[in-house]
């Protein structure tokens, strides 16, 4: 099993920027790839952006290409999403994935107009 916490979600203009941190715990030597996923209120959770754990292929949703970075630091276990010229449409509770089936609880990114 392979925990996961995230951290730096909050409130932010549109235009603006945020960097979200995910840290793994447990059998980190396990993963293969980390994600990143989000759910906006009454809408069904989808993918934003994903990489690989050791040679650190990336891809990304189209509504987010070129606008979000996802990269990773294996010495530390963190995963990072860095979020620049957001939007209001990008208002959800984002949530970190490992492998598929490993999640953490979520952190909430409020973008105002």
């Amino acid at each position: 099993q392979v925990q996961l916490v995230e951290s730096g979600g909050g409130l932010v203009q549109a235009g603006g920027s945020l960097r979200l941190s995910c840290a793994a715990s447990g059998r980190t030597f396990s993963i293969y790839y980390m994600a990143w996923f989000r759910q906006a209120p009454g809408k069904e959770r989808e993918f934003v952006a994903r990489i690989n754990w050791w040679d650190g292929v990336t891809s990304y949703a189209d509504s987010v290409k070129g606008r979000f970075t996802i990269s990773r630091d294996n010495a530390l276990n963190m995963v990072y999403l860095q979020m620049n010229s957001l939007k209001p449409e990008d208002t959800a509770v984002y949530y970190c994935n490992a492998d598929g089936n490993n999640w953490g609880q979520g952190t909430q990114v409020t973008v105002s107009s």
